[in-house]
């Protein structure tokens, strides 16, 4: 199989007019319908009144077919097909039918070149029909094959001429003897005597096998209706275990009846059964989901909470930052009071002690109650000053303390939260 032999046999069908479009793509697997079809309308084309068996249906039936297109075009059109690559019904195909096709196209190619020269000449539209050639076509290869065939039996016949033609004379010349010829009659009747008396045996033969063909009839129809009334007998007779198969039968239904219903049960609750898994699971992917998204906020929730809290150091370092100074510029405040003459005597040295215990009482605060009670009882307007300042110092450190202590329970909260998870 080649591409040049599938190329020309498209369009050679195209050319010779066949009604269906072929493809080079038909046969590049077996694809035995077209080929049958092919076969038949190339048949047809060559021979119209040929018959050929039309059922490809079976096996047997392509067989045939494929032997009757074959030996039809070995006869007819001595064209000699494989059959095997025919019944391949592939590309190997093609090459078989290419055969039959490029003799009808070269037919066709010269029919048409005749009939183009006769309109050059005679400038006349004629029509060219091969099916009113192909007649004459089959005749003359008939008569051509006939001529060879007679040709060489008599080529034989003449070879042999030259004994044949000594013998002859021989016979010709021998002069006949009427004892000889009477001796051979004799010779002869005898064994057409021998002849009659065996059949005249064959006949007498006969007739004895007639009796005995009709001794063995008339035996073998006493047996038949022995044969027929036993099984009247035996169908009219019911069998001792006929009750407990019909029992067993009905038994068996029952089980059936009950197999069947359990069956399309067990079917229904397997259904069912996948059913409320498949929505466990969707229930299970849900909470999962859902569990997964709490947790993504409170570690958005922490690490806020995180973000707070270092904000707060930083606060708190800067205001150590700013009472570290304001301590600094309390202690210049003192050495330079201690540099300062010492005037009013005891009222001076009080003062400078309550001055003392209010620098330090703003950071430390009292060692004692003893401490408070004399500070309350020798201080004056600027010692309630500095109590006030005092109040506020300590409320603004237990507002620190509680501000510091929050972030501690909102830590417990979260790991509280984290643990139920």
């Amino acid at each position: 199989m080649s591409y040049r032999d599938l190329r020309n046999f498209t369009e050679m069908m195209r050319a010779l007019g066949y009604p269906r479009l072929i493809s080079m793509e038909n046969f590049r697997t077996p694809n035995f319908p077209l080929v049958a079809e092919v076969l038949i309308w190339l048949v047809k084309r060559y021979e119209p009144n040929a018959d050929l068996p039309m059922d490809v249906d079976s096996e047997q039936d392509r067989v045939i077919f494929i032997k009757s297109v074959a030996q039809f075009m070995a006869t007819k059109a001595h064209i000699k097909l494989n059959t095997k690559k025919l019944y391949q019904a592939d590309g190997y195909a093609v090459k078989e039918l290419l055969k039959v096709t490029a003799m009808l196209y070269n037919a066709m190619k010269t029919n048409t070149g005749q009939q183009e020269e006769e309109q050059e000449e005679e400038t006349t539209a004629m029509s060219f029909d091969i099916s009113s050639r192909i007649a004459d076509l089959k005749a003359s290869r008939q008569l051509a094959s006939e001529i060879t065939t007679k040709g060489a039996s008599l080529y034989d016949l003449l070879g042999r001429e030259v004994e044949l033609r000594e013998q002859r004379s021989v016979a010709i010349n021998k002069p006949l003897e009427i004892n000889e010829i009477e001796k051979h009659l004799k010779v002869s009747i005898r064994a057409v005597e021998q002849e009659i008396k065996k059949t005249e045996q064959m006949l007498n033969n006969v007739a004895s096998d007639e009796a005995n063909l009709d001794a063995k009839i008339s035996k073998k129809k006493l047996e038949l209706e022995r044969n027929r009334k036993r099984l009247q007998t035996l169908q009219s007779v019911r069998p001792a275990f006929m009750d407990e198969y019909e029992k067993l039968e009905e038994d068996l239904q029952k089980q059936y009846e009950s197999y069947l219903q359990k069956f399309r049960n067990l079917g229904y609750l397997e259904q069912q059964l996948e059913e409320h898994n498949r929505t466990e699971q969707d229930k299970f992917e849900e909470t999962e989901n859902s569990l997964k998204r709490m947790q993504t906020l409170l570690k958005t929730e922490t690490d806020k909470i995180n973000l707070n809290d270092d904000e707060f150091e930083d606060v708190m370092v800067d205001e150590e930052e700013d009472d570290d100074e304001d301590d600094s510029e309390d202690d210049e405040i003192m050495t330079a009071g201690q540099m300062k003459p010492q005037r009013g005597g005891k009222a001076d040295a009080q003062q400078q002690l309550q001055q003392q215990q209010r620098v330090f009482g703003s950071m430390t605060g009292p060692d004692s109650d003893d401490d408070d009670s004399e500070t309350l009882s020798s201080g004056d307007s600027e010692i309630d000053v500095d109590d006030d300042d005092l109040d506020d110092d300590q409320s603004g450190d237990s507002e620190e303390m509680e501000i510091s202590a929050n972030p501690r329970r909102d830590r417990n909260n979260l790991n509280d939260s984290d643990n139920d998870f």
